[in-house]
C-alpha cells in the first residue's frame, strides 16, 4: 500500500465510524430494532449485488494485468527472433538490424516503460520499430538459405509490430469512470445500509460495520492498484526485455 491507499482506508473507516455514531445518537435503537427483519432481507440482496459487481471488476482487471504481462513476453520473444535471425544475415545488413533490435530493447526498458506509467508511449521507440521494419524489408536475399532467413525475419518483425501495438493498447485504465462511480456508490449504499440495524451494544455494532467497511475499502484499493497494468503495486515490469538483454553474445 502507498500513502494514497492508506488515506483511502483511514478515510473510509473514519467516515463510517462518524456516520454510525451519528445514527446511534439521533435514531433510537428500539425504533431501528423493529426494522431488523425487513432491513436484513433487503441488505442481503444489496450485499449480494455489490459482491457480484466487485468480483466482476476484480476478475476483469486481473485478466487485463495478466494479458499485459503475456503480451510483454510475447513481444520480447518476437524481438529475440529478429535479433537471432539478424545474426544469420550477411554483413552489413545483419549488423545494422542487430544494432536496431538492441537499441529498441534499451529504449523500451530505459525510457518507454517509465513513460507508460504515465499512460504514454516513447516516440523514439516507435521510430526504432519503423527502422527495424525498413531494415528488414531492404535486405535482398541471395540464394535459398538467405531467402529462408529473410522470410523468418519478416515474420518476426510483423509479430514484433503486432505485439507492440497490443502492449500500447493497454496503456489506458481498465475500469471506466462510470464503473468507478457505480463501485463507489454501491460501497456507500452497502455500508450505510448497516446503520439501519438496531443493536443494543453500540460498540459491537460499530465493530461489525467497520469490518465490512474495511473489507470493501480493501477490495476497491485492490481494483485501483490493478486498474492500470503498468503502474501500481501489481505493475508489469520489463522483465522479459531485461532477460533478453542479459543473455546476448558480443555484437558483431
Amino acid at each position: 500500500m502507498n500513502w494514497v491507499d492508506v488515506m483511502i482506508m483511514v478515510g473510509t473507516l473514519a467516515g463510517t465510524a462518524a456516520g454510525m455514531l451519528l445514527v446511534q445518537k439521533y435514531a433510537s435503537v428500539p425504533a431501528r430494532e423493529n426494522c431488523n427483519d425487513v432491513a436484513g432481507f433487503i441488505f442481503a440482496a444489496v450485499g449480494a449485488f455489490y459482491a457480484v459487481l466487485v468480483a466482476f471488476v476484480v476478475i476483469v482487471v486481473w485478466e487485463n494485468s495478466s494479458t499485459a504481462k503475456a503480451t510483454t513476453f510475447a513481444e520480447a520473444d518476437e524481438l529475440a527472433g529478429v535479433y537471432w535471425m539478424s545474426r544469420q544475415m550477411p554483413l552489413p545488413a545483419g549488423a545494422e538490424l542487430e544494432g536496431l533490435t538492441l537499441s529498441y530493447a534499451h529504449a523500451v526498458v530505459d525510457t518507454e516503460w517509465r513513460q507508460m506509467g504515465d499512460h504514454h508511449s516513447d516516440p523514439a521507440a516507435t521510430a526504432l520499430m519503423y527502422r527495424i521494419r525498413e531494415s528488414a524489408l531492404s535486405f535482398d536475399p541471395q540464394g535459398d538459405q538467405q531467402s529462408a532467413i529473410y522470410q523468418n525475419v519478416i515474420q518476426h518483425v510483423d509479430g514484433l509490430a503486432s505485439k507492440r501495438r497490443a502492449r500500447l493498447n493497454l496503456i489506458a485504465d481498465c475500469v471506466p469512470p462510470l464503473l468507478w462511480a457505480a463501485l463507489i456508490a454501491g460501497a456507500v449504499v452497502t455500508i450505510a445500509f448497516t446503520f439501519l440495524f438496531g443493536l443494543s451494544n453500540t460498540w459491537a455494532h460499530l465493530a461489525m460495520v467497520l469490518s465490512l467497511a474495511g473489507l470493501i475499502a480493501l477490495s476497491l484499493i485492490a481494483v485501483k492498484e490493478m486498474n492500470y497494468p503498468f503502474d501500481g503495486a501489481n505493475a508489469v515490469k520489463p522483465t522479459a526485455f531485461e532477460v533478453f538483454l542479459s543473455r546476448l553474445p558480443p555484437p558483431r
